[in-house]
């Protein structure tokens, strides 16, 4: 059972995503300030690295933005993959200083390291994302029945005005036509209004905001697993019930409202998260995790710990390893690690064993929204896998360094 809790705190508005009482996803924002992923600016080149294949970007914000080559020049798709970047494709070729430019936020400034940025527009909605500077036409890979993708694919080409492309969203599944030609719709409307709006706009500044917590839970969040939406706000409440009953959603008649301050505490949302800022993470079994985050990879450990099973080795291995995957699909969601991902899972000798344990990783991980790829067992039998970076880690928003042991995590 999937369950979204809304809390308003003053300025504050804190959202939590629980799968069977399970926390696997918290989102906040702090009053009229949201997360910058999903923003639209006008952006002028500072300076272009040849070096580094890439340019920083003024975009009105404290650190200039970062451009990657690949990011400045359209993406080319084939049956709903992107297609890489010829390699003779240099940026002085592309991008000069003080160039101006539309850009979107793909992800958030972090540290000492500005915002990374696209050309490639993408504008959100329900059922479907508007690519409007891109000729193309496609449906989520997780949507997987083939009947079922040719009907959407056939529905988003009849509604893609010339010269712009859609990306149907896994939300769309069973849904009629006409809904999500509406979507289509008010998205493109969406664009031309903006259109219109960009020309007025001071270089560098904000075009676009993306919509906020409560808007984007609605959109992002709500599917047909949502049966409970407990909120502390009477106002939220309604526009949630009206906003969903609109859309045509069951959820809407189980959207409660809730007369406390901090509904977090009944689901001890606030102790799962300080438990997630840990490096280690026990298993119900008696096993646990350890965690390492670094800059560029996470590297996860599974063992043992107090668990000695009841039958054979093997059987005891097995158990803490399938265990352990389930529980490492819910961390990379929580604490919203992205990257390269490195598990140290506990040695298995049968190749039975390791293709189910891929298995339940693979299957654990497709209940996730950003793209994860689960690449196999390395010749040191370690297993790789990929998750999209969006956003700030846990650790990032919830925590600060260290100042008396300087990163190490010793004294």
């Amino acid at each position: 059972m999937k369950e979204i809790v809304l809390q308003g705190q003053a300025q504050r508005m804190r959202a939590a995503v629980l799968e069977d009482r399970e926390l696997v996803e918290v989102h906040e924002e702090e009053g009229s300030v949201s997360r910058l992923v999903g923003n639209i600016y006008r952006g002028r080149v500072i300076n272009v690295l040849p070096g580094m294949q890439a340019a920083f970007v003024d975009i009105g914000l404290e650190k200039n933005a970062f451009l990657y080559v690949g990011d400045a020049v359209p993406f080319q798709y084939e049956e709903d993959e992107k297609l890489p970047l010829p390699h003779e494709l240099r940026v002085e070729q592309v991008l000069k200083p003080r160039q101006e430019m539309l850009v979107q936020i793909t992800k958030e400034p972090v540290g000492s390291k500005g915002a990374r940025i696209t050309t490639n527009l993408t504008i959100p909605g329900r059922y479907a994302v508007l690519m409007p500077n891109t000729e193309y036409v496609g449906v989520s890979r997780k949507i997987t029945e083939e009947e079922e993708r040719e009907r959407l694919r056939e529905i988003a080409r009849e509604a893609c005005p010339e010269g712009k492309g859609i990306i149907v969203r896994t939300l769309a599944k069973g849904i009629e036509g006409k809904e999500l030609a509406d979507d289509f719709s008010e998205l493109v409307a969406l664009w031309e209004r903006l259109e219109k709006k960009i020309p007025h706009v001071a270089i560098p500044g904000l075009v676009h905001q993306d919509v906020d917590l409560v808007s984007r839970a609605i959109r992002d969040w709500v599917d047909q697993e949502v049966k409970i939406i407990t909120v502390n706000q009477p106002d939220v409440a309604v526009g949630m019930h009206n906003a969903l009953l609109e859309l045509g959603h069951p959820a809407a008649n189980h959207v409660q409202l809730v007369y406390k301050e901090d509904i977090f505490s009944d689901y001890g949302i606030d102790d799962k998260i300080r438990q997630a800022l840990r490096p280690k993470v026990w298993l119900k079994s008696g096993g646990y995790l350890v965690i390492q985050q670094t800059e560029a990879l996470t590297v996860i450990d599974v063992n043992t710990g107090k668990y000695v099973g009841d039958k054979s080795l093997q059987d005891t291995i097995l158990h803490i390893n399938q265990e352990a995957a389930l529980e490492i699909a819910r961390q990379l969601r929580l604490r919203n690690l992205g990257g390269i991902i490195v598990i140290d899972f506990i040695d298995m000798t049968s190749e039975e064993d390791k293709e189910q344990l891929l298995n339940v990783l693979e299957k654990a991980v497709a209940r996730d929204k950003l793209k994860c790829q689960v690449m196999g067992l390395t010749q040191l039998g370690l297993v790789e896998m990929t998750r999209k970076k969006v956003g700030q880690t846990l650790e990032v928003r919830y925590g600060h360094p260290c100042s008396h042991c300087d990163g190490s995590g010793r004294i």
